[in-house]
């Protein structure tokens, strides 16, 4: 090993000195190359801790979205039970006076035997029933005399009819309802057809 490092000092001083340059000046270049060497490492070294420092700000950076993005995801869904749980509040609020003037027409029923004033009062409280509903997005759907439409009736009987036209609505069984243009129950209807000859 020591033979070997002997001939390749040998080699450049050779190299030297056909390049002119003596010993202490290629001693003098060499240190020099490696304080370049040195501080190219160096400047390296400071370049990857910079780049460290912003890889971990960032990565905390990541974490703390994270972390905030959860807590939005568990105030969402908490936010979400209560609408489930309370979105009925305000047709309930509207609802118990309905409730109220239905006690007290039983109880008025109960002591009376005018049955013509029960008549009017309960046809009063399901006006206001029906106004409640309205304010609450809920419409009848229309039926008697109409065309008959699979998307809002449902045929329950066939009436045979030779004054009116086939499948017009002669009769309603249980009236139909749209909330918000949805149907949530469609028509009880009995429907026309010619009469079989």
């Amino acid at each position: 090993m020591e033979e070997k490092r002997q001939k390749e000092e040998k080699i450049t001083d050779k190299t030297d000195q056909n390049d002119g340059i003596s010993g202490d000046e290629h001693k003098k270049k060499k240190k020099k190359d490696d304080a370049k060497k040195d501080a190219v490492i160096d400047e390296l070294k400071k370049t990857l801790s910079e780049k460290e420092e912003i890889v971990k700000s960032l990565h905390d950076k990541m974490l703390y979205i994270q972390a905030d993005f959860e807590n939005f995801k568990k105030i969402k869904n908490k936010e979400k039970q209560d609408v489930l749980k309370f979105g009925n509040e305000v047709l309930i609020k509207d609802l118990l006076p309905v409730v109220d003037n239905l006690e007290r027409a039983l109880e008025h029923a109960s002591k009376t035997n005018d049955f013509k004033s029960i008549h009017d009062g309960v046809k009063i409280v399901l006006n206001e029933f029906l106004k409640v509903l309205e304010k609450a997005g809920v419409q009848p759907v229309e039926a008697l005399g109409q065309k008959f439409d699979p998307n809002f009736h449902e045929a329950f009987f066939q009436e045979e009819r030779k004054d009116v036209e086939p499948e017009i609505i002669v009769s309603e069984h249980l009236k139909g309802y749209v909330l918000n243009g949805r149907l949530i129950r469609p028509s009880l209807v009995s429907i026309s057809k010619h009469p079989e000859k």
